[in-house]
């Protein structure tokens, strides 16, 4: 099944999407963490905070943490939880290569270590994981349901997938002033900052088209999770989900 942000790509109607992200990720790594914190005003911490407390009451030891960019979610998950390893993936070096400077530099080399990966073919074996987790990144998947069967394969019985993912605000007047902020502030400011002139253009696109709510909870059923758990924060922004 095809989903709307699937077809959404950064550049071109022509290639791949993954192959395209990729090359958005790595022109914009060097500002994407100034740009993260400064579109969200900050916000974005506090809901990771929250999602990964929410994880960190089942107390996984071993994580993945896919589409990790540089590794803001791991950090803090090792931080907050403290498992005893914590693998960031990710399809962009570009980014990854950020991530690791940042957690050298944090003392965390120990936990977190970083390795390219395709989120819809993991280099991984079967239950090798007691946590996934993915932050604002599931949307830039090639083949969603593809992935959500990979990292249901990784996951040991009884492990958690946590995803957490920025999407259109589903009520007004949120959803019109949220509609105003994503098509004229963010791809202004990102253009500036990143000098990509698409990258802050497509973000938004994405998180338009992305399945939300109970329609989410119906694709994670689909493939193979049950006792699904979300939650809307600010105003539906940003959603959790969690699934075993």
């Amino acid at each position: 099944m095809a989903y709307k942000q699937e077809v959404i790509k950064p550049y071109t109607a022509e290639g791949r999407k993954d192959e395209q992200v990729e090359q958005m990720f790595d022109n914009i790594a060097h500002s994407y963490d100034l740009l993260n914190h400064a579109l969200s005003l900050g916000i974005d911490r506090g809901w990771r905070r929250k999602a990964i407390d929410t994880l960190g009451q089942h107390h996984p030891q071993t994580m993945l943490d896919i589409a990790t960019g540089t590794g803001d979610f791991a950090m803090l998950a090792a931080e907050r939880i403290k498992p005893q390893s914590i693998i960031g993936a990710d399809i962009s070096e570009g980014m990854m290569q950020v991530g690791r400077e940042k957690v050298e530099k944090a003392g965390l080399s120990h936990v977190i270590t970083f390795q390219r990966e395709d989120c819809t073919r993991l280099s991984f074996p079967d239950h090798t994981f007691d946590a996934v987790t993915v932050a604002y990144g599931v949307r830039n998947f090639r083949d969603l349901d593809a992935g959500l069967r990979e990292m249901r394969r990784v996951i040991r019985p009884g492990g958690h997938l946590l995803i957490v993912e920025l999407v259109s605000p589903p009520r007004l007047p949120m959803k019109q002033l949220f509609w105003l902020y994503s098509r004229v502030v963010m791809p202004l400011v990102g253009r500036i900052i990143s000098g990509d002139k698409s990258a802050y253009t497509y973000l938004p696109a994405t998180m338009e088209a992305f399945p939300q709510g109970e329609v989410m909870e119906g694709i994670l059923r689909r493939a193979g999770f049950d006792n699904i758990y979300w939650k809307r924060f600010t105003f539906g922004i940003c959603t959790m989900y969690l699934a075993s």
